[in-house]
């Protein structure tokens, strides 16, 4: 599979949570992170307590939020968070690609 294709992968899991669908879709891993940066300060500014609920159901693990947050990080937060969100969803995409579960046994008898 070639890195385009990657990224189309990592940028859907991206686009749907952070509200992100009518943006153009981003030609390079750094326009999807200054997409998601941007969107990201938008919201801890407006919707704080959001951001941090969705960072927990996309699994991005307290240990490494808390480090970005801290007013001594190297870079802004939002630019630390989008970084953790794009590590993970890139990881969720890998898995989703190399990870193909079998398919389960004795259900052709349930009827939807």
């Amino acid at each position: 599979m070639e890195k385009n294709e990657h990224l189309l992968d990592t940028a859907a899991l991206i686009r749907g949570p952070f509200e992100l669908e009518g943006s153009a879709m981003p030609g390079t891993e750094e326009e999807l992170l200054s997409m998601l940066a941007n969107r990201i300060a938008e919201m801890l500014e407006r919707q704080p307590e959001y951001l941090m609920s969705l960072l927990y159901r996309l699994d991005v693990l307290e240990e490494k939020i808390h480090p970005v947050m801290r007013h001594d990080a190297p870079e802004p937060a939002n630019w630390g968070l989008a970084r953790l969100v794009l590590e993970r969803q890139k990881q969720r995409a890998e898995t989703k690609r190399t990870v193909k579960p079998d398919p389960l046994e004795g259900m052709d008898d349930w009827k939807w």
